[in-house]
């Protein structure tokens, strides 16, 4: 099996895709991040592949990647905090139940 660039940007776009399918479908708070962290592994992979491919991108690549890791971390984290935070007082994880919190 040959190993080419284009196999992995196919496997990424792939990835993304069914990342954004899932935030675009679903109305479930922790699925909607589930899919965001997906979508920023799909550009990871994407990072990585072209930093493997592309002899002048090898080392730039990896501290890209660590970045997106980092950010990555930070948006699960302040994300999930709000859903909780929100999931205590209104008892539902459906994004459509929130715009009510105005009232």
């Amino acid at each position: 099996m040959s190993h080419s660039l284009d196999a992995y940007l196919i496997l990424s776009a792939l990835l993304f895709c069914v990342g954004m399918f899932g935030f675009l479908a679903r109305r479930n708070a922790i699925a909607m991040l589930m899919s965001i962290e997906l979508m920023l592994n799909a550009v990871n992979l994407t990072i990585v592949a072209f930093g493997a491919f592309v002899p002048a991108l090898t080392v730039h690549a990896s501290a890209i990647a660590l970045m997106v890791i980092s950010v990555a971390a930070g948006e699960a984290t302040v994300g999930l905090a709000i859903v909780i935070a929100i999931f205590r007082n209104r008892r539902t994880p459906l994004v459509d139940e929130y715009d009510r919190m105005r009232e």
